[in-house]
């Protein structure tokens, strides 16, 4: 069956506009030419007209990166709704793994905020966190966050909620290392006494990390599930929600 000629053409468009999301920096017209095999006549047209639709733009040095209206769609308070809906159908599958609540938080100046929630299974452990206020230093999502250079962590001394809460900067710097080194975040007792949280990050289109996911309820049920296993749960998860953001983790070996 042959192709509609507009239908190609949307096709050709479509796989030209992802190539230039998708790949975290500009991409020379030579690249995007060799990369998808089209026409130089062909991907120059498409580039123009896109470029007058503002989904492309030009950098100083001609190379080709997402336009305008990228820009102006992530600025909206709905893109955080539509994060938070993307990342659902994950967070209720974690849910339904670990039974227990599953939140995402972004950050904002220097605030972290929990912009959705799927509820435990539990009636113990069934809080609403989505627009609580809680030091980030005490938390799963916002260790996450500080560790991956979202978020800059506090200066001076650090409100403790309880006696597990990091003490100082450098205690909790120190914390920051190992979650960097792991590649998720744990909060035990520290926000408060009996309850416990392990999260992970969000990463998008460049590497960088937008958005965090946690697992928290009592820390006798958090301790049962396993703390390390419960992170690699995340981890590995979290890996496909990237995925949908466009990131595509780079191979050993490859520069």
């Amino acid at each position: 069956m042959t192709t509609p000629v507009g239908s190609q053409a949307v096709d050709r468009a479509s796989a030209l506009l992802a190539l230039i999301v998708e790949s975290g920096g500009p991409r020379t017209f030579t690249s995007l030419v060799d990369e998808l095999g089209l026409a130089k006549s062909t991907t120059s047209r498409l580039l123009q007209a896109m470029e007058r639709r503002r989904l492309v733009q030009r950098d100083r040095a001609g190379a080709f990166r997402p336009g305008a209206l990228f820009s102006l769609y992530a600025a909206r308070p709905s893109a955080l709704h539509d994060l938070s809906e993307l990342a659902r159908p994950t967070m209720e599958h974690l849910s339904d793994v670990c039974r227990e609540t599953v939140n995402i938080a972004v950050p904002r100046g220097s605030q972290v905020v929990q912009i959705g929630q799927v509820d435990s299974r539990y009636v113990v452990g069934a809080t609403n966190w989505v627009g609580v206020d809680a030091p980030a230093h005490c938390t799963a999502l916002g260790k996450v966050l500080y560790a991956y250079g979202a978020l800059t962590p506090p200066r001076g001394n650090l409100e403790r909620r309880t006696a597990h809460s990091p003490m100082d900067r450098a205690q909790l710097d120190h914390m920051l290392v190992e979650v960097r080194r792991r590649g998720w975040a744990a909060s035990l007792d520290e926000l408060e006494v009996g309850l416990a949280a392990v999260g992970a990050p969000v990463r998008a289109v460049d590497g960088g990390v937008v958005a965090a996911i946690s697992v928290s309820g009592p820390t006798n049920r958090i301790n049962d599930l396993g703390i390390t296993k419960l992170g690699d749960l995340l981890v590995t998860e979290l890996r496909g929600l990237a995925a949908l953001l466009g990131h595509q983790p780079r191979k050993e070996g490859v520069a």
